[in-house]
């Protein structure tokens, strides 16, 4: 079973936080994912949380429930020592933001193979994850068939 992890921009889309259209787009995919083969970083669901009451100007109430859905969906990755020394690392050798590092550290620490972020730079692999854009034109062969089943 191919492991797929979340990033916090996936979640936000899928609580509407960039329209309807992005919305569906996103659900279509999560929608496909099994709880069993999919992960959410702990560094994600904080960052949700925060795009929730600042962004979308949400109650913190509303947010948390919104966090706490994700959580019970999906099995949630903690940041522990060890992803924050890789996260550490990728900022050293490959030039990203410390809390992207620590989602992608996240992902690899939980043997996903792909990791859905709008944000990061797409098809870059780390540690045997793929950063995959599920927006991209062309979808990622592995996307696809867990997409099309």
């Amino acid at each position: 079973m191919i492991t797929v992890a979340l990033d916090t921009n996936v979640l936000a889309y899928a609580e509407e936080t960039n329209g309807p259209v992005l919305q569906r787009r996103v659900l279509a995919i999560v929608e496909k994912l099994l709880p069993e083969g999919t992960v959410v970083p702990a560094q994600a669901l904080g960052e949700l949380f925060n795009v929730l009451v600042k962004k979308a100007q949400w109650q913190a109430a509303e947010a948390a429930a919104a966090v706490t859905a994700w959580g019970d969906t999906f099995p949630v990755v903690e940041t522990s020592p060890d992803v924050m020394l890789a996260a550490i690392e990728l900022t050293q050798q490959h030039q990203l933001g410390i809390w992207d590092a620590v989602i992608l550290a996240s992902a690899a620490e939980a043997h996903a193979r792909l990791l859905l972020s709008e944000d990061l730079q797409d098809g870059f692999t780390w540690r045997g994850v793929t950063v995959v854009n599920p927006f991209a034109s062309k979808r990622h062969p592995l996307l696809a068939a867990i997409v099309n089943g």
